[in-house]
Parts: structure tokens; sequence; C-alpha cells
């Protein structure tokens, strides 16, 4: 198998990260299974996990020197939300893979929707709330719930967990853009390695579309500095490309998901 499928999929996934604090991780199973050529969908989902988590953890650096990450927030959801994608990749796992590829597509098609209603609804105050010493009930529930979702269809969650931020804490858009990545790269690794214990991480693979990743991912972080006006426009094109994703990913695995219902 050639390696340039892998890496060009892996920058495009790091450039997406880089460039709208998420998106890139929806996309890594479908281009894993249909660009690079794995054959298993449950072996696209692990290997794409444990690429993704390398790829947010990169992209939280930067975030950081920025100024963007709230440590004890995200310390919370990533660690509450481990537990959370433990038990959404065990369940993951147990599901029939092509069954769970029609799920994912339908998740991917929630997600090209929230996209294109925009993030700019989603401000709040400057500083978070519920991420004391004693995390608040809203927190350790949203934090949950996105881990189990992100475990159970091996994505890094951004989509899910930037407004789960937003929603549970107050905080502003750009400040849980950054913090939701240390929970993007925990999620995806606690998500890679439950399926690397059943064997389904393909290790050179992972290795190439990581490689991609880091280069994408300092494009796309220095692409959204200079456009960071048109991140409107750029998430209904990115909108867009979710719903032809879905679209067929929904018309190759239908007919499996009736077979297996």
């Amino acid at each position: 198998m050639s390696a340039l499928p892998a890496v060009l999929s892996g920058t495009g996934v790091g450039f997406t990260l880089g460039l709208i604090g998420g998106g890139g991780s929806i996309l890594a199973t479908p281009l894993l299974l249909y660009a690079v050529g794995l054959a298993q969908p449950h072996l696209a989902i692990g290997t794409g996990a444990l690429a993704v988590a390398a790829n947010a953890f990169l992209t939280l650096a930067g975030h950081a020197r920025a100024g963007n990450v709230r440590w004890r927030c995200a310390a919370v959801f990533a660690l509450v939300g481990i537990i959370g994608a433990l038990a959404g990749s065990s369940l993951g796992k147990a599901v029939d893979g092509q069954r769970l590829l029609f799920l994912f597509a339908l998740l991917m098609i929630v997600v090209g929707g929230h996209m294109l209603r925009g993030r700019r609804n989603l401000t709040g105050p400057a500083e978070p709330v519920g991420c004391g010493p004693v995390p608040s009930g809203r927190v350790v529930a949203v934090a949950f719930s996105v881990g189990v979702l992100s475990g159970f269809f091996g994505i890094g969650g951004g989509f899910l967990i930037v407004p789960g931020l937003v929603f549970a804490t107050g905080m502003p858009l750009i400040t849980a853009v950054g913090t939701s990545l240390l929970a993007v790269g925990a999620f995806g690794l606690a998500t890679a390695l439950n399926y690397a214990l059943s064997g389904m991480v393909d290790w050179v693979v992972a290795g190439e579309f990581i490689a991609g990743g880091f280069l994408g991912g300092f494009l796309g972080m220095r692409l959204a500095n200079r456009l960071a006006g048109y991140k409107g426009v750029l998430n209904t094109v990115f909108a867009a490309v979710i719903f032809v994703v879905a679209g067929y990913m929904l018309y190759r695995n239908a007919g499996a998901f009736a077979a297996t219902s």
C-alpha cells in the first residue's frame, strides 16, 4: 500500500483541525477506508483515533502559546470524558462494522447541520464556571456524554466538545476551541488504546497519517489567523463536504445496515 494516500489524508485532517478547531477527526475514518484503502471499518476507526489524538496534541501546543486554553476545564473534560470514551469504544467494537459506519454517517449529517448554524452565537463570559475543585454536575454530565459518543464512533469529538464546553461552562468560543483539544487528544488516545488491545490499529498507516497531520495542522493554524473573519464561510464549505461524504457512506452501507437489522 502506497504511503502517499495516508500522508495526504493526514494532511487534510490536520489542516481542518488547525483551521476551524475540529472537523478533521470526523473525516479520518472515511478517508482511511475510501482513500487509503483499509479494508475493515474497525481497523480504520482505531487507526484514525490514534492519528487524530496525535494531531490534536500538536495543535493544542499552538493554542496554549496563544493563551486559549483553560487547563482546569480541559483536565475535567479530559478525565471524565476518557471514562465515557472507554465505555463508548467498548460498545462500538461490539457493533457490526457496516452498521457502525451507517450510524457514523448519520452523526456526520448532524455535525454538518451544526456547522451550518455556525458558532457565532456561542458566546459567554471571559472566565468559565463549573470547573472548580468540585466540578458541577452539568460539566461532568456533558463531559461523560461527549466521551461516550467520541469513543463509540472513534472520533476526537471536537465538534461535540466545543459546544459542550460553551454550554457547560459559559466560556468564549475561542477559549473553548483551544481547551477542547486536550479532551480531543485524550478521547482519541483512549479509543485508540482500546482498539489496539484488540489488534485494530494499523501502526504503519497511523504513522504516515500522523506525519501528514503535523504539516496540515501547522498550515491550518497559520491560515486560521489570516482568515479569522471568514470562518462562517469556511464552516459552510466544510459542512457541504461532510454532507457529501456522509451521503456516500450511507449509500455504501445502507444495504448492509438493512441486512443486519
